[in-house]
């Protein structure tokens, strides 16, 4: 089968194919799953927050936070000392779910 002939059977344009491609990448990772799974949840959470949480380091924690800042996955402010990290592309969450919901999983 073609590219072609699976996007048209999955109803993806390129934009679409090259979106998703996009999410997959910036968050093929499972620390990153685990971190937009909680910013889904919650409206912002510190870096202390998130690693309290995920029960993870803090320098790995804040590398793959900073990663998906830059590109565009997430958002960040700053308060006093703490940063505060929250989802900017939403879309993600449905990515996730979609893959979460496949019968191989």
């Amino acid at each position: 089968m073609s590219p072609t002939t699976a996007a048209t059977d999955l109803n993806l344009t390129t934009e679409k194919m090259e979106k998703v491609a996009f999410i997959l990448k910036t968050t093929a990772h499972p620390t990153r799953i685990a971190i937009v799974q909680l910013l889904a949840n919650q409206q912002s959470l510190s870096v202390t927050d998130i690693c309290e949480q995920l029960g993870s380091e803090q320098s790995l924690t804040s590398h793959h936070l900073t990663g998906m800042k830059l590109k565009g996955i997430l958002s960040s402010h700053r308060e006093g000392k703490n940063i505060f990290y929250s989802l900017k592309m939403r879309e993600v969450v449905d990515v996730i779910q979609c893959l979460a919901g496949c019968t191989f999983l």
